[in-house]
């Protein structure tokens, strides 16, 4: 893959998919000429809410007719854009597991949470730098 996001126009007539650019604070991509250019050839402005952001591993919700354009992130803008796309309560705890490595107790009823909430094993070793092996042990334990 040589992207990690899609910045699409969202058409008029569908439902809501997507982050806004806008929502997400600042991007290094939104300032690179190939973004001006795509926007200002579109006759759009990086606040419109029409201007929406999906990270690649969720391009399949992207409308098929929709104009995009492939951009890079960094892993910190990425985290923001997924922290903005996902339920809140899913955020929430997120936004916990991120904390993991500080935590002195509690990490087991977290990462149990975190499991009964729908985060996948694979994301929460990504947020908290356990391994799936640790994963296991804490959820067995």
């Amino acid at each position: 893959m040589d992207h990690d996001a899609r910045l699409f126009l969202l058409p008029d007539d569908h439902p809501r998919v997507g982050v806004a650019l806008a929502s997400v604070g600042a991007l290094a991509c939104a300032e690179t000429p190939a973004v001006h250019g795509w926007l200002q050839a579109h006759g759009v402005s990086a606040s419109s809410d029409q201007v929406r952001i999906l990270l690649a591993d969720a391009e399949a919700l992207m409308p098929e007719d929709a104009e995009s354009l492939p951009v890079p992130l960094s892993e910190e803008e990425a985290l923001r854009i997924h922290r903005e796309s996902v339920p809140r309560s899913v955020a929430d705890l997120e936004a916990e597991l991120s904390g993991f490595r500080e935590m002195t107790e509690g990490a087991e009823a977290l990462v149990h949470r975190a499991l009964t909430a729908g985060i996948p094993a694979p994301r929460i070793a990504q947020l908290t730098g356990l391994s799936a092996r640790e994963i296991s042990g804490l959820i067995q334990a």
